[in-house]
């Protein structure tokens, strides 16, 4: 790849034989793209993520290039040739596609945009990205958001294509703007958060006049749609190093207009120290909870972790006694989780998950050293229901104490519940609580109709099997005759 960095060769050199391994991993699919554009009179580059993820040695199978040809022909030219194309953002110049592909003796699978060359920018009160189109490839990188995506690799021969210094910046592990921050902010607020995202991402340092234009410009995210805000926020929570780049949103008051609730969490400490801060114990909730996860990252885990304690502030009371206590916050929190999660038009179903993780963080530590009876052990793995396993990391992760003789104590009582839990799955089968009698049978023995009787019938045998565990179906049916005669 000539014309790259000449005057840098120490840095091209640390990576360059990543790159070259990488893309020619693509090639057959690059290439041939490349070519297709090549005939039809138009230009192709690889650019942005997917070249610096090749530097970093890090390039998947989703395909970002960048052409003159503008989308009407750019659907000319993949539609005979990939296996299915999408029109999702042809209003703002990208087409999708898929190519399937046998790539080094493995059948692979290519997402791939192609963007014609543009410009964006918003106005003061638009929500929206206005596009035009650009005719030159220097035009197209000079609107990216970061020097390390504003890299370009020409197709099919491979001419590095570095015009605003990103591999040096890339070789130093910092964000840097193309343009001034202030320019690239005003063109899309929304790389503010992007600056935080990548931060976290890519374990990489923001550049000082970055962060300076963030703090200054903060209120330009307003403008900004809640679901382009909640998108980035959940890559951002989703990366490797989450704490870095909420940490700078927090910093640059960026949160404070997104996510209130979270520098909300920096309550001032008293003189005498009585309680810890609760912002910081949050953030290493979250890292906690990370560590936890054997799936990959959890949406939802990271969200409750983030967010269990900002009830905290808003119940928080100085007692007569010295202490300081914050008394249903759990219950307060919940709501306040459901509030600003719709706010960002999250899925009412993660919605109700993350607010119910929060209500429930707290329960276990009414259980001492074993204290609950087996019918407390079932109402938690009942209000739990498909949250259990979360619910067991969550409560895990929210122990921060330095004491070790107390985490350590904390940590064998919870052991002592999932065992229970563990027993009392095997022999009651907990995951499917419900009543010794169903529905109709119910009817069968009280000799009634379907109505709102039923629904209480239920519910009255569905506490009876809580509290007893499984019954034989004469003492269920004796204890439903006893009730149903109490209630005449």
């Amino acid at each position: 790849m000539p014309n790259a960095n000449e005057d840098n060769p120490s840095a091209l050199s640390q990576v360059q034989r990543r790159a070259v391994s990488e893309l020619l991993r693509v090639s057959p699919v690059a290439d041939e793209l490349a070519r297709r554009f090549q005939e039809a009179g138009f230009s192709l580059a690889l650019v942005g993520g997917s070249v610096r993820d090749a530097l970093l040695g890090r390039l998947g199978n989703d395909l970002d290039f960048t052409t003159d040809a503008r989308p009407e022909n750019v659907l000319k030219i993949v539609r005979p040739w990939a296996d299915a194309v999408w029109e999702v953002g042809i209003a703002f110049g990208t087409v999708g596609c898929q190519k399937d592909a046998r790539v080094a003796d493995a059948d692979q699978s290519f997402q791939i945009e192609v963007t014609t060359y543009r410009s964006e920018a918003y106005d003061r009160t638009s929500r929206k990205p206005e596009v035009s189109y650009g005719d030159s490839i220097e035009q197209d990188l000079v609107r990216r958001d970061f020097t390390v995506n504003a890299m370009a690799v020409a197709l099919p021969e491979k001419e590095f294509i570095d015009p605003h210094g990103g591999l040096d910046d890339l070789a130093e592990r910092v964000l840097r703007t193309p343009g001034t921050p202030e320019e690239s902010f005003s063109d899309d607020p929304l790389r503010m958060m992007r600056a935080a995202r990548f931060a976290a991402q890519l374990d990489f340092e923001v550049d000082p006049e970055v962060v300076a234009a963030m703090r200054a410009m903060a209120e330009r995210i307003d403008i900004v749609s809640a679901e382009r805000v909640r998108d980035e926020l959940n890559k951002l929570l989703l990366s490797r190093h989450p704490r870095q780049g909420l940490a700078l949103l927090v910093d640059t008051g960026l949160a404070e207009r997104v996510l209130p609730e979270l520098p909300a969490l920096r309550l001032e400490r008293d003189e005498h120290h009585r309680h810890k801060d609760v912002y910081d114990h949050s953030l290493i909730v979250l890292e906690q909870a990370i560590e936890l996860e054997e799936d990959g990252p959890d949406l939802t885990l990271r969200l409750a972790a983030l967010l269990h304690d900002i009830g905290k502030p808003k119940t928080r009371r100085f007692e007569d006694d010295g202490r300081v206590s914050f008394h249903h916050h759990e219950v307060v929190g919940a709501k306040m989780v459901k509030k600003r999660m719709t706010a960002l038009k999250y899925s009412n179903e993660l919605v109700k998950d993350v607010s119910r993780l929060v209500e429930l963080h707290l329960r276990f530590h009414g259980y001492g050293t074993g204290e609950w009876t087996d019918s407390a052990v079932r109402r938690y793995v009942r209000d739990a229901g498909p949250l259990l396993e979360r619910l067991h990391k969550l409560t895990r992760s929210d122990c921060t104490t330095r004491n070790k003789r107390k985490a350590s104590a904390l940590s064998r009582a919870y052991d002592g519940l999932e065992e229970r839990i563990a027993r009392l799955q095997e022999q009651e089968e907990l995951d499917a609580i419900r009543p010794d009698l169903d529905g109709n049978e119910i009817m069968e023995v009280l000799d009634v109709r379907p109505g709102p009787v039923i629904g209480q019938a239920y519910k009255f045998l569905l506490e009876l099997r809580l509290e007893n565990g499984p019954m034989e179906r004469e003492a269920a049916v004796a204890a439903l005759k006893e009730w149903w005669a109490a209630q005449s």
